[in-house]
């Protein structure tokens, strides 16, 4: 089963690639769960068995253990790496902010910068999710100039429509990451192959008729069919935050897996990588909602 994030999906944590995948953590004596009789079972057990760490874990019969010296991916590593793209990317907006204004005389060029920066994070974004092996360089890039995008924006939208979006934005995101890991670390979040299924088709959807309300919107003129304007706009605002809070429960669990199963230390910037996405996701359907309710008044 590949993970919801193109990013996991792509390199670690996905069962397609011998990765970790849902209800397959460890348990002792090395047996995996969900590997008897599962309709996700994975007949080979621990999918980091060649490595010498997790192999030598698992004869002793006891879960893989993450020592700092063995070079395999922790928490720590995930939190620092996580830590580091999103203190870029909040350093590059904060700078686009205040370097590039949104006044009637400067919009245009601000405007076009940021939508310059956003076209070249999203084929960094891209080349790093089609890439079998972490580039911290790509990832570090990518972040930079998502910040710059964001930046621009959020400053557009803070100055000219709703005064505060932005921080506003932010403690919404904030929430919505605080509120699902509690949920998923007190088990009332339970992310198996249904979970993993609805997401997925509802995603899916929800991709589907934003281009096509895009391509209305472009060739049609006007708000095309209105899923990003007035009551519709709204109800697809809040679709789209539940949705990058479903993403967030399926990228925790796949770091959870990759560091149950040992998966090397690299693979951090991998988690960071598609965590930074999922953020910048809720982060940016939660500005076009304060947005829409604000043009409504």
């Amino acid at each position: 089963m590949r993970s919801s994030n193109p990013v996991f999906s792509r390199r670690g944590f996905s069962r397609d690639n011998g990765y970790a995948g849902f209800n397959t953590a460890p348990q002792a004596g090395g047996a995996a769960v969900g590997t008897q009789g599962s309709p996700y079972a994975q007949p080979q057990g621990n999918p980091y068995a060649t490595n010498p760490y997790a192999q030598q874990d698992l004869q002793q019969g006891a879960p893989p253990q993450t020592p700092v010296t063995t070079g395999r991916m922790t928490m720590d590593d995930v939190v620092m790496r996580t830590g580091t793209t999103l203190g870029i990317l909040i350093v590059t907006a904060a700078l686009a902010w205040a370097l590039l204004p949104v006044d009637d005389a400067n919009i245009g060029r601000s405007y076009g910068i940021g939508i310059g920066a956003a076209v070249i994070g999203m084929v960094l974004a891209l080349v790093q999710s089609f890439k079998r092996t972490a580039t911290p360089a790509l990832i570090v890039s990518y972040a930079a100039f998502e910040g710059v995008f964001l930046g621009v924006i959020s400053s557009i939208v803070d100055n000219r429509i709703a005064s505060g979006a932005a921080m506003q934005a932010v403690i919404g995101t904030l929430a919505v990451f605080a509120a699902v890991l509690v949920a998923y670390k007190a088990g009332w979040i339970r992310v198996n192959r249904r979970f993993y299924g609805f997401v997925m088709a509802a995603a899916l959807g929800f991709v589907l008729l934003m281009v096509v309300n895009l391509l209305f919107a472009a060739f049609g003129g006007g708000d095309g069919l209105g899923f990003r304007s007035g009551g519709l706009g709204i109800l697809f605002g809040i679709i789209g935050v539940l949705l990058g809070a479903c993403f967030l429960a399926l990228d925790f669990k796949q770091v959870e897996d990759g560091i149950a199963y040992g998966a090397p230390k690299e693979e951090a910037w991998l988690a960071a990588f598609g965590l930074t996405l999922t953020l910048v996701w809720i982060y940016m359907e939660f500005l076009r909602l304060i947005a829409i309710l604000n043009s409504n008044d």
